[in-house]
């Protein structure tokens, strides 16, 4: 359950920044990417539904595979401030620690939305 709280924390809290931050946001996206601006908004977006989505158990899964897609699509920022830490306030040891939290973190809603509860193993050891 609290791997559960941890990833709605970070997605809901996540989700606000974009909203309140949405310029400094639309900085991390990659020039390549057009309309960073609405890349923010729409991610900000996913970011609360998948949020809100791992709260409900009809649809924790599909949440957790779309946070699971989101995180994925979100990595190309985190490469971007790497190639390009001058553009950012933020020592380059924090920006190379980013990665292995991300693997962490997909780990943790895979974990917490998909993992086998033991009576649903149970039901599925029988069948």
């Amino acid at each position: 359950m609290a791997g559960l709280a941890f990833v709605f924390l970070w997605f809901f809290i996540g989700g606000i920044a974009h909203f309140a931050a949405t310029g400094t946001e639309a900085r991390i996206v990659p020039p390549y990417i057009p309309w960073p601006v609405a890349a923010v908004l729409v991610s900000g977006v996913f970011e609360l539904l998948g949020a809100v989505g791992i709260l409900v158990p009809a649809t924790r899964r599909a949440a957790g595979i779309g946070l699971i897609l989101l995180t994925l699509a979100v990595t190309p920022a985190h490469i971007y401030m790497l190639q390009r830490h001058d553009l950012f306030p933020f020592p380059l040891w924090v920006l190379w620690l980013r990665l292995p939290i991300q693997a962490a973190l997909l780990w943790l809603i895979w974990w917490s939305t998909w993992r086998l509860h033991p009576r649903r193993h149970e039901r599925l050891a029988h069948a």
